[in-house]
């Protein structure tokens, strides 16, 4: 049974995992632009990172992956992916995207560090059209966003220099599970090298 699960959880995050592209990572950030008060911290941030489609799954042991670009002061200037492992409660599957906006050169330097994590705890505002729920990397988290050009949030403002934004995709998780995000990042000179 124990051989089974890893394969499950790689079978469910294939399926969820979208690879992005230049056209995804622009829309993706339109929709954040016209959603609720996520469009209220790209003048002033000094960054970001989005996330086009990141795939979550899982049964009993549970996952998501996914893969990113940073922007900081309106340049494109790395990749970034984010994994996440989860234990306890869950069964399903989900996508969405995300933003993550550096409220200054600190917070942009601590998450392009190459081994940065959110805590178990970290907050997250969950887009949705006609509702809104605050959710955290724990996993507790409901809903999906329908009309997402019409999205609204209730902003959480930044917490040590970060704000961070979801809107669901598609799909359907249940869980309460304990797990953080960790991510990755590669300069752009790097990831184009490769």
């Amino acid at each position: 049974m124990s051989r089974s699960i890893p394969v499950f959880l790689l079978v469910l995050i294939s399926l969820f995992s979208l690879h992005a592209n230049a056209d995804s990572y622009e829309s993706t950030i339109e929709t954040f632009r016209n959603a609720g008060q996520s469009s209220e911290y790209f003048p002033g941030s000094y960054g970001y990172a989005v996330f086009p489609s990141i795939g979550k799954g899982g049964f009993v042991v549970g996952g998501s992956y996914g893969t990113g670009r940073v922007y900081a002061q309106g340049g494109y200037v790395g990749d970034a992916s984010v994994v996440e492992m989860t234990l306890g409660w869950q069964a399903g599957g989900q996508v969405f995207s995300q933003i993550i906006f550096f409220e200054d050169q600190r917070s942009f330097d601590e998450f392009t560090s190459g081994n940065f994590e959110f805590s178990a705890g970290a907050e997250v505002v969950a887009i949705t059209a006609g509702a809104s729920a605050n959710v955290g990397t724990t996993g507790v988290n409901a809903g999906a966003s329908g009309g997402r050009n019409d999205a609204t949030t209730i902003s959480p403002g930044y917490h040590k220099g970060l704000a961070v934004f979801s809107i669901a995709k598609g799909g359907l998780m249940y869980e309460a599970s304990v797990g953080g995000q960790k991510f990755g990042y590669k300069p752009r000179e790097l990831a184009s090298a490769q």
